[in-house]
């Protein structure tokens, strides 16, 4: 790291590419006493279809590359945003680690548990910092909520529910991206969306201890996709051809603490958009977060156990980081503050050496329930953990 600039270069600069080269751009706004800043280097992704263009002309990144290995190998990068398709991943972050530099990656960061611990395995022989993409728990109602359920609020932790449904391939006519290909992303919606869910219940909550799990994929057959298509993309009068991963799972949750819950994820669900969010329900009262609603939390504390009501309480500069972004209560951050969080955490992990946010340790936790998902579903039995 040099003593004026982290320098920041850039695996894959898609959607989520984008995401990260803004965040760091804007984190200086927010946290002004932070430093030193970010500076965006280098940019590298394969894809001809004008995002190199769009990192030098509307971000002024000077330096780009279609090869990643072009970027990991410059000695002037000190993080390494790792943010393209899944099956890049692991090469990209054992790559950087072994360069010394510092990684943002991406969930599910390796197709498989294997993965994923080869690439901690190289950041901790490396003694390098690490972040990874959980952003929904940077929302401050969800940090509200782990603050009132660990003080006791609620009492104890009996049941759970998570809910992470999305419509993005709902259409039967939805390309066969790399997503649906096994040996491109690993896992369908478990590592994309559920991992989501499972990472929100064990920092809300608590470790999970045993699960078991059903999955199933709704349209087993997609068109075949051309070009740098997006899992949004509609498949061309082609080949229709076999979708080798799950659309949908179900999973039953024991939680160390003797709670118990319940994860549904989807990727194909008529009508539902980004809906993510959980419950839960203590002994005492109760929380719920909806991520539509995200300046918002559900609470029901200090009543009867009969007959009590819930209300709603909005966000306001006092919860978790929101007083980084506004003034007052009941004015929303968005799903891009959440990465500016995430952007921050990092930062003062590197200049301080003390972990801040998730981290890859958080990603093995989650990729060890994944994995632990696709045996139970099957094996058809539960898996302890």
């Amino acid at each position: 790291m040099t003593s004026s600039t982290i320098n920041v270069g850039i695996v894959g600069f898609g959607w989520m590419g984008q995401v990260h080269a803004k965040a760091l751009t804007r984190v200086l706004q927010h946290y002004p006493e932070l430093g030193p800043p970010p500076r965006l280097v280098a940019v590298a992704d394969p894809a001809d279809d004008g995002r190199l263009d769009y990192a030098r002309d509307v971000f002024g990144i000077a330096w780009t590359t279609p090869d990643w290995n072009d970027l990991v190998s410059r000695d002037d990068i000190d993080l390494v945003c790792v943010a393209g398709p899944n099956f890049t991943h692991r090469d990209v972050a054992v790559a950087a680690a072994k360069a010394g530099k510092h990684l943002w990656i991406e969930k599910p960061a390796g197709r498989n548990l294997a993965e994923t611990l080869q690439i901690a395995d190289a950041i901790a022989a490396a003694g390098v910092a690490s972040a990874v993409g959980f952003n929904y728990r940077n929302a401050p109602a969800v940090e509200l909520a782990r603050d009132l359920i660990a003080a006791g609020r609620i009492g104890a932790v009996r049941h759970v529910r998570l809910q992470l449904l999305g419509d993005y391939c709902a259409h039967p006519d939805g390309a066969l991206t790399w997503r649906f290909v096994r040996d491109l992303a690993g896992s369908g919606v478990i590592g994309d969306l559920a991992s989501h869910g499972l990472d929100l219940a064990q920092y809300v909550v608590g470790p999970i201890a045993a699960l078991i799990a059903e999955t199933s994929t709704f349209v087993p057959r997609r068109p075949q996709a051309v070009g740098a298509a997006s899992h949004f993309s509609r498949g061309a009068e082609g080949p229709l051809l076999p979708v080798e991963n799950e659309d949908h799972v179900l999973t039953l949750l024991r939680f160390t603490s003797g709670a118990r819950g319940v994860l549904e994820a989807s990727r194909a669900s008529v009508g539902e958009q980004n809906s993510y969010g959980f419950e839960v329900h203590g002994s005492t009262g109760s929380l719920g977060w909806d991520f539509r609603r995200m300046g918002e939390l559900q609470i029901c504390l200090d009543q009867d156990y009969q007959g009590a009501s819930w209300t709603t309480h909005r966000v306001g500069p006092g919860d978790g980081e929101a007083g980084a972004f506004q003034p007052d209560a009941a004015i929303p951050l968005s799903f891009d503050d959440l990465k500016v969080i995430e952007a921050k955490r990092l930062l003062t992990s590197i200049v301080t050496g003390t972990p801040e946010g998730a981290t890859i340790a958080d990603m093995v936790a989650t990729a060890r329930l994944v994995d632990a998902i696709l045996r139970s579903a099957a094996e058809q039995r539960w898996i302890t953990l």
